[in-house]
């Protein structure tokens, strides 16, 4: 059977680069802001409210990147991969941070296709089942019977039938709590479910939330690879019409981004100024869960079309969308950074 999901995956990939064509390697640089000129205004939405993993943005505002780029940002607090993309099509915003799969999962269906990457932030799936030592979940198999948590329409639930399905779970025999993100924790800790599916960079706010309980960690990585986390989008006419304006703001973020995850502590107090309901020790947790992920080894925000391919592929072969996306449906490669 994993052979021939393999097979499966790889034979998918071949035909969407084919499909897809070629793309440039060449990356024009983003011209220099003109100081004679106004700024350009955007809002930008967040991935996950106020929390670490969209503490970059702040501190790209804090340390001027965005005010030298030639940008006056409006940051807005996001919720989940749906509720963003909505914001994005009604003009509310033109940039976001969400769960780039969830979004492919969205432009597959047919339900959103108005928008495209143009970095990523984390190079692998942060999207994982965290339930608590005690709990009796130690195994996939083990949430069978059980309440899991989620944020309403994110990428959590829309990706649970393939992880589900390579897992050996009746997705029929769970029973879905849906919640606004900042709730989930609680409902954790104080029993009303059993599990959360959400994302791994939350156990130390989790753990937290719970009395210091140690929390379980099944990444939904283990059986659904070459997925992207979270990433950067702008909407098509923007990528098209104006890419220096996304050129601009992409390249703050991922200087703010690598600012970040070279001095976490200082980026969660940056975070709490701006934001003072946040949590310094469950952003700096975050961050530095969310390191390995954003590096990796390659340069930060790169995207290859060949495992974009291989991502929509797995995607397709995990009935989760029906055949025919392309990666530069969903990706514009001549924005993305390049390894």
């Amino acid at each position: 059977m994993r052979r021939y999901r393999t097979l499966l995956v790889s034979a998918l990939a071949f035909v969407m680069i084919g499909a897809a064509g070629c793309s440039s390697d060449s990356q024009p640089q983003p011209a220099a802001a003109d100081a004679g000129r106004a700024a350009d205004k955007v809002t930008y939405l967040t991935a996950f409210g106020a929390v670490g993993r969209d503490a970059f943005a702040w501190v790209a505002q804090d340390k001027g990147y965005f005010k030298e780029a030639g940008l006056d940002v409006t940051i807005q607090l996001g919720a989940a991969t749906g509720e963003n993309l909505k914001g994005l099509a009604s003009g509310q915003a033109q940039f976001a941070n969400l769960d780039l799969i969830g979004a492919w999962i969205l432009a597959g269906k047919g339900e959103y296709k108005d928008f495209r990457t143009i970095a990523a932030i984390h190079q692998q799936t942060l999207v994982s089942i965290i339930a608590l030592e005690g709990s009796g979940i130690s195994a996939p198999k083990d949430l069978e019977g059980k309440k899991l948590g989620a944020a309403t329409g994110s990428v959590n639930q829309l990706l649970f039938p393939g992880y589900a399905k390579l897992a050996g779970i009746d997705p029929g025999k769970i029973q879905w709590v849906n919640a606004q993100p900042a709730q989930l924790p609680a409902l954790l800790a104080g029993g009303q479910v059993q599990a959360l599916s959400t994302f791994l960079i939350g156990s130390k706010g989790i753990e937290k939330a719970a009395g210091g309980k140690k929390a379980v960690v099944l990444p939904y990585s283990k059986y659904l690879g070459d997925l992207y986390g979270n990433g950067i989008i702008t909407t098509a006419k923007i990528a098209k019409d104006n890419p220096d304006l996304a050129r601009r703001f992409r390249d703050a973020c991922l200087k703010a981004l690598k600012y970040t995850i070279e001095h976490p502590d200082e980026a969660a107090q940056i975070l709490k100024k701006a934001q003072p309901a946040s949590d310094v020790t469950a952003a700096v947790g975050e961050i530095t869960l969310m390191t390995p992920y954003v590096s990796s080894g390659s340069t930060i925000g790169v995207m290859e079309q060949e495992r974009v391919a291989r991502a929509i592929a797995t995607l397709q072969a995990a009935a989760l969308i029906p055949a025919g996306l392309t990666p530069d449906a969903v990706v514009d490669f001549s924005l993305t950074p390049k390894a």
